[in-house]
Order: structure tokens, then C-alpha cells, then sequence
């Protein structure tokens, strides 16, 4: 009986092992086919010393003279590299697209940044220099910022800031004023849960001039409750494919993923520095203003990011409104938010010819 139980322990051993070898081998061949560089075009990854850190970056493109794009990931502090490949290279065509793990976050964590006060000042210095040392490796006077959520609000600082190395902006799930952001979201959300006692207590978490982690657990849950999260429609692509056969991540990558402490981030979006980011009456843009929101998004509420738009004087401005569409139209709705970025990849060609 014993011998018996060894034996079948030996087997289901040896299959685990021959399926985890199957697993590594098919990683490696779609990791490979991902790690291509595409003829005429560029893929290479690198860290990139910026203002006295080591950050990631991956630049990505089809045509190595096409227009260069920076794309800013929300969060403060989410990087997106663990997929977000599968996203900016549906623009590749007609940018060359470099996505950027910003300071101690994604590839660019480093736990002796950990006692660092992250400030505005830091930030822009941060978008300076990133954006000099691309201007300078791929030989182009200005590049466009594309920036999501946190992203967002950033890039505007950023073009506001420093409009002669930019060719325009694009912002997506524009964010305008964290304040005024979480005060809209918990009208709304009282409005939602009028005669639902569950959730008007979720509401009465909600504390908009002083954000806490239970404020932002009762925000996500209301979202979810009433089918505003920001991933309720999935993704349009396979996302367990995307990190599997992520070509930027190895196996020791994976490993410092889940080491990481975030709470100095968590500190940031708490402190006056990150409200210093607020555009709200900044409204004098030296560069063409391009806006892509979804109108179920209210984690950066659409209507504020209209209403600031209707505002601005720009020498150009343009707002899409994708329907149907939540906080997550990156990764919901990426083949329709692709066709944008081509829209205005070839009106912005149009234009300057």
C-alpha cells in the first residue's frame, strides 16, 4: 500500500514538474516573440538616471521616425508595466511609445526611496529630465504626453509647466482637482444610494477634504455596487497572457512585485503636494489640448474633466466621450481608445503639413 501511495506521489511529482517545465518553455518562446524588434522600428528597454534615481523605461515603436509618445501612468504609484505593453503597442503605427515606471513604483521601486517626501517639485523635476533625456536619444525637439488619471493631472502640470518640449497633450480620465473630485463623487454616490441603508453608510465613509484608506475601500465599493467600478467590463485582451508573456518582467521581477511598500505613495496622495497638482483655473495652454473620458467615470469624475475643458483656451482642443465606458477604458475598451490615438496621431499630421 505504501509503495503504491510513493508511486502515485512520484507521478503526480514527475507531471508537475513536466508541466511547469512546458510552462517555462512556452514563456520563453512568447516572452521571445515579444522581446522583437520591429523592422525600421525600436524596442529596448533601460533605467534611465533621473533626477538622482534609477527609473525604468521601455521605448516601443514600428517607424523610429515616427512622432514620440510619453505615456504617464495613473495612480500616483500604479505603474502599469506588468501588461501595459499589450496596451501602447496598438499605437506603435504612428508614435513611438515609451511607457515609464515613475519614481519607486514598478521597475523603478527601490526601498531606499522609501524616507523620500515625494513633493511637486520632485515630480516635475522628474517629467523635466525624463523628457529632455528622450528629446535627446531620439533626436526630437518636442514629444505629446499621453497621461491617465494621476497621469493626467501630471502631464497637464508638466505642459503647463514646460510647454517648449511638448508637441501636445492628451489626458484620459482627466483628473482637475483632487478635492473637488472625491466632493463630486460622494454626490453622486449619495444620489446613487438614495433608500439603500448599505450603502448610504459606505457614503457617510466617505471623507473628500481628508482622504483615509476606508475612504477610498467605501468609494471602490460603492463604484462596484452600482456598475461604475473600474474594471466591470474586464479587459479586451487576454490580461493572465499579457503578464505571462510579458516581455519586461523575469522571473526575479515577479519575485521584488510583491516586496514592494507603497506607502509612501499612499502618503503622497494624502499630503497638500499632491493637491498642488489641482489645474483648476490654470486654464492657458501654449500646446493642443486633447481630452479621451469615459462617461461612467467617476473616479476622475468626466463631468468636472468636461466642464474644465469647455474652459481652457488652447491654439487647439478636442474632447472624446467614450460610452458606456468606466475608469478602466485603457484596458475595457483598448482597441476603441486605440482608434482615438490614431485619430489624433493623424490629425496632428494633417495639421502641421
Amino acid at each position: 500500500m505504501k509503495r503504491k501511495i510513493r508511486r502515485i506521489l512520484k507521478t503526480i511529482g514527475l507531471g508537475i514538474i513536466a508541466l511547469l517545465i512546458l510552462f517555462f518553455i512556452v514563456r520563453a518562446i512568447g516572452v521571445g516573440l515579444n522581446r522583437r524588434t520591429p523592422e525600421g522600428g525600436i524596442n529596448q528597454s533601460m533605467y534611465v538616471e533621473i533626477n538622482g534615481t534609477k527609473q525604468w523605461i521601455n521605448i516601443y515603436g514600428e517607424d523610429i521616425h515616427n512622432p514620440v509618445l510619453l505615456y504617464l501612468h495613473g495612480g500616483p504609484g500604479s505603474a502599469t508595466s506588468e501588461f501595459d505593453y499589450v496596451i501602447t503597442r496598438k499605437w506603435a503605427d504612428v508614435y513611438t511609445v515609451v511607457t515609464w515606471d515613475q519614481r519607486n513604483c514598478g521597475k523603478s521601486y527601490d526601498a531606499g526611496q522609501n524616507e523620500i517626501v515625494l513633493t511637486r517639485e520632485l515630480f516635475l523635476e522628474d517629467g523635466k529630465e525624463m523628457t529632455e533625456f528622450l528629446c535627446d536619444y531620439l533626436s526630437v525637439d518636442k514629444i505629446t504626453i499621453l497621461g491617465h488619471s494621476w497621469g493626467s493631472i501630471y502631464g497637464a502640470n508638466l505642459v503647463l509647466e514646460y510647454p517648449e518640449y511638448y508637441e501636445c497633450f492628451i489626458g484620459t480620465g482627466q483628473l482637475v482637482d483632487s478635492t473637488d473630485n472625491e466632493k463630486a463623487f460622494k454626490e453622486e454616490a449619495h444620489f446613487w444610494s438614495e433608500n439603500d441603508e448599505e450603502a448610504l453608510q459606505l457614503v457617510e465613509q466617505l471623507t473628500p477634504e481628508h482622504i483615509t484608506m476606508d475612504h477610498i475601500l467605501a468609494r471602490n465599493a460603492l463604484m462596484d455596487k452600482f456598475g461604475y467600478g473600474m474594471m466591470k467590463d474586464g479587459s479586451d485582451y487576454n490580461l493572465a497572457m499579457a503578464v505571462i508573456f510579458n516581455p519586461n518582467y523575469s522571473i526575479l521581477d515577479w519575485v521584488d512585485y510583491f516586496s514592494r511598500d507603497m506607502s509612501v505613495y499612499l502618503a503622497f496622495f494624502q499630503s497638500e503636494e499632491f493637491e498642488a497638482f489641482s489645474i483648476k483655473g490654470r486654464l492657458d495652454y501654449d500646446v493642443p489640448y486633447y481630452n479621451i473620458n469615459g462617461d461612467m467615470d467617476y473616479q476622475t469624475n468626466y463631468k468636472l474633466a468636461e466642464e474644465y475643458f469647455d474652459s481652457i483656451d488652447a491654439p487647439f482642443k478636442r474632447l472624446f466621450i467614450m460610452e458606456d465606458t468606466t475608469h478602466g477604458l485603457l484596458e475595457s475598451k483598448s482597441e476603441e481608445f486605440s482608434k482615438i490615438v490614431h485619430e489624433i496621431a493623424n490629425e496632428r499630421r494633417e495639421i502641421q503639413d
